[in-house]
């Protein structure tokens, strides 16, 4: 099969040359086919009334490009050897169109991330009411040029071009798959950053799961930690922090163990697996906790702020939970975060 051969990425990807078969294009049928399953489903049990985000344009656009990946390789399986307008497909071009989006999704890491950073942190203390419409197209948009911008520096790329015709003529049984560099600085960096904010929050982040009960609210089950009000700015923030790592590892623990466990593996996963939905949305919520700490005296307390993420309620780092029964005077106040 065709591969790709970068050498002018800047270190942007690792390869790993493996011979193999032309059945991998039913390894990649079946990879391809589980991960569109996975994309659709995060993308039907998140929760429904969620603020229009980039993030969220961008998971769609997402998943449709993967199914439009898989519905090619279906084609391209079923039929083996046939032309269509004038361009004749073999079996090869299941592992070339694999190997142009992998590197295409490892580019995007950065520019995907940063977008969605900004976007959150002039979001939450906007003041103005920008209208649904004209935000929407804008997502769209930005969705939009970054996906021809990546397709447009991958196959525009002279080296990446030559050698491709080359590889596609030579390498009729090799079919590599890029790892990139960006996810892995991505994952090392949420890494050290998580750690390092446990480290320093470890005494607060103990005392509170310590306190924790599950308690019913709203028909729906939550968890109660006590805590301490205080007025002052510095403490306020280091209350904050502890609050918002305990509601980002109550929903994404796994997904941080998961990373760990990679990086001291060293596995390398291709890139067209790396970036998929659930991912995303796993950056997502980090993101919206980095803007919350960041910006914590802008934050708005209104329900349209509350309802960003599709999959951590953050309403409660800042909105304490007063329980009835319990005399403000005597004890201390609760924090409740949906489970």
């Amino acid at each position: 099969m065709a591969a790709i051969l970068c050498e002018n990425c800047s270190g942007q990807y690792h390869y790993t040359q493996v011979k193999q078969p032309l059945e991998i294009s039913c390894m990649l049928f079946l990879i391809m086919l589980g991960k569109v399953f996975l994309d659709f489903f995060m993308l039907q049990v998140k929760q429904k009334n969620v603020k229009d985000s980039f993030m969220g344009y961008f998971c769609v656009s997402l998943a449709l490009l993967d199914f439009t990946l898989l519905l090619t390789i279906s084609f391209i399986f079923c039929f083996e050897d046939f032309a269509l307008w004038g361009v004749r497909f073999t079996k090869y071009h299941i592992c070339l169109f694999t190997q142009i989006i992998s590197l295409t999704y490892g580019i995007l890491h950065y520019p995907v991330y940063l977008v969605a950073g900004l976007d959150y942190y002039m979001a939450i203390a906007q003041t103005s009411r920008f209208p649904k419409r004209g935000q929407r197209l804008l997502y769209v948009f930005a969705v939009v040029v970054i996906w021809i911008s990546g397709f447009f520096c991958i196959l525009k790329v002279p080296a990446i071009y030559e050698e491709l015709d080359i590889q596609n003529r030579f390498s009729t049984y090799q079919c590599r798959l890029y790892t990139s560099m960006q996810s892995y600085s991505v994952s090392c960096a949420m890494v050290l950053l998580i750690g390092t904010a446990l480290l320093a929050c470890r005494k607060e982040v103990t005392t509170m799961l310590w306190s924790v009960r599950v308690v019913s609210f709203a028909s729906q089950p939550v968890l109660m930690f006590s805590y301490v009000s205080n007025n002052s700015s510095t403490c306020f923030k280091w209350q904050l922090l502890t609050r918002l790592l305990i509601c980002f590892l109550g929903t994404w623990a796994p997904f941080v163990l998961l990373q760990i466990i990679i990086l001291l593996l060293g596995a390398q996963i291709p890139a067209y697996m790396e970036m998929n939905v659930p991912w995303l949305y796993f950056i997502n919520s980090f993101l919206i906790a980095v803007a919350y700490w960041c910006r914590c005296h802008d934050v708005e307390l209104t329900e349209e702020m509350w309802s960003t993420d599709p999959f951590v309620s953050w309403k409660f780092c800042f909105m304490p939970f007063n329980n009835e029964n319990t005399e403000a005077a005597d004890k201390p106040g609760t924090v409740i975060v949906s489970c």
